[in-house]
């Protein structure tokens, strides 16, 4: 019973999610369709980013690498399935199902490269994930720029226009729904132990290499969904879309709505994309704007818009389930008991 209430939580936000999806991608304009969509993919970049900068107290900083990683990786399939119809399916069918299969491996070698990245480099603390992470996505960048069949510094292009808010919708309530189950599990736990104290983690007996190497890699994959997304919406890809400040651009996203708050993530990334937007007839000043705004919110809250709360934790009815000891069982005492302390005052009567 209670595998279905999860299995039903995980699925209700598509059930719902979809039909609003589809209803916003017919009656949206063709010029706020693009907007939509940078504001998808930059919530996908925000929350996944958020499980190795919030999560795990780590620093990435090459966000722009794995997502340049995933977006070639989409756009070489479909210009290589281009035309390509398959048997007893509708053109349109096939073609959502090549498009379908290029994000899954953009998804897949993003990860394969997180894991490449992060195996030598999370075996050590401190900032060095910052330094590995930058290299890696500068390294990626001038490898692409010297790749004829990458199209080097003029990338790819004529690539299919697959993406649409549909997709792009789906695919950030896909990436929510997994920060917030990973969240929640035995594993979020982990990495939230190991953000506090990884000394005293590791002393527990939490493999803390082997959680911060998992985070990272799932981090990674979906930074490579978000490229595979934003290339087929823009209809190219170009090294100069995967510079050193795009990577920030996500980790001040994920500063402004909380180190470890998937609705911070959210909001931040809704709040700065628009705000770049709205900002955009004033071009002259636009980034002094924008900058100015920045600097004015974190002075004002420095914590983040959310901190490390959630939307969820707002709701006086709402109770979430309380974290499990790694030992297995879950705290069934008051609340911040373990069950040793509940058994041991039964024992005695509540008497030292």
């Amino acid at each position: 019973m209670a595998r279905a209430r999860a299995v039903l939580r995980s699925v209700l936000p598509f059930l719902v999610g979809l039909p609003i999806l589809l209803g916003v991608q017919a009656l949206s304009p063709p010029d706020y369709t693009l907007i939509l969509v940078n504001v998808g993919v930059n919530v996908i970049l925000a929350v996944s980013l958020n499980v190795v900068n919030g999560f795990t107290g780590q620093f990435s900083l090459g966000h722009a690498g794995f997502m340049a990683v995933g977006a070639y990786t989409a756009a070489k399939i479909t210009l290589a399935f281009s035309g390509v119809q398959v048997a007893f399916l509708p053109e349109a069918v096939s073609d959502q199902l090549v498009f379908a299969l290029a994000l899954a491996a953009s998804m897949a070698t993003a990860a394969a490269a997180g894991f490449l990245v992060g195996m030598p480099s999370l075996r050590l603390r401190g900032d060095y994930l910052a330094i590995v992470t930058l290299g890696f996505g500068e390294i990626i960048r001038s490898l692409i720029e010297n790749m004829k069949f990458l199209g080097q510094a003029t990338g790819l292009s004529g690539l299919p226009p697959y993406t649409n808010i549909a997709w792009v919708g789906v695919s950030a309530i896909a990436t929510v729904v997994m920060a917030r189950r990973l969240a929640v599990s035995t594993q979020g736990r982990a990495l939230f132990a190991i953000r506090e104290d990884e000394v005293a983690a590791e002393a527990m007996g939490v493999d803390t290499t082997g959680y911060k190497v998992r985070a990272f890699v799932i981090s990674s994959a979906y930074a490579g969904l978000a490229g595979g997304l934003i290339a087929h919406a823009i209809l190219l890809t170009t090294p100069r879309m995967f510079t050193f400040v795009r990577s920030i651009e996500v980790v001040v996203m994920v500063v402004l709505g909380g180190l470890g708050s998937i609705t911070g993530s959210v909001v931040a990334a809704v709040v700065l994309t628009v705000a770049l937007e709205g900002l955009r007839e004033f071009q002259q000043y636009r980034m002094v704007a924008y900058a100015a705004g920045l600097i004015v919110l974190m002075l004002l809250r420095p914590q983040g818009i959310f901190g490390t709360r959630e939307l969820w934790d707002l709701a006086p009815f709402r109770r979430l389930p309380r974290p499990r000891p790694f030992g297995g069982r879950a705290s069934t005492g008051p609340e911040g008991a373990s069950p040793t302390a509940v058994r041991d005052d039964s024992t005695h009567g509540g008497r030292p």
